[in-house]
């Protein structure tokens, strides 16, 4: 099976491929997909799609594990957030791909054992769990690789 784990953004949007093939765990691919901050919403969207697209044709995966998007301080930063994540939900559903939406808390939970879990041990167990000689980075893509993990951890 191979999963793509998805952490939504409009700046930055990470994304990670992993196979899992009885119960071992694979990178396939991982990196961001970026936007210029100064480029019209739009534009930002299109890209996001556009490179979404390419990213799915090349890899392939079966299922699509996305972070939803659990609350934000700023609302300005949620819309865009939310925006890029229906461009993501969207590119899923154009490729024939099962969908599956994990809050950061139970992503956390999932890679961690607990809920509360800070950043760089969340990047440490993607690294264990993938069997890594090093952390993905950047970080976004590491919170896709935990995404889509999260989804193979479940699917036990």
């Amino acid at each position: 099976m191979r999963i793509i784990g998805i952490d939504p953004g409009t700046g930055i949007l990470g994304f990670g491929v992993i196979d899992v093939t009885r119960g071992k765990m694979t990178l396939v691919d991982a990196g961001v997909i970026r936007t210029p901050v100064k480029e019209d919403d739009a534009v930002r969207l299109l890209t996001i799609y556009e490179e979404l697209t390419d990213i799915i044709a090349q890899n392939k995966p079966e299922i699509m594990s996305v972070e939803r998007l659990f609350f934000a301080r700023n609302v300005t930063t949620a819309m865009t957030v939310a925006q890029a994540r229906g461009v993501v939900l969207l590119c899923g559903m154009q490729n024939q791909m099962t969908i599956a939406e994990y809050t950061p808390m139970q992503i956390k939970q999932a890679i961690t054992g607990y809920g509360g879990a800070d950043k760089k041990q969340m990047q440490e167990m993607v690294k264990v769990l993938l069997q890594l000689k090093e952390i993905p980075r950047p970080d976004d893509a590491a919170d896709a690789l935990a995404a889509a993990i999260t989804h193979s951890m479940t699917m036990r």
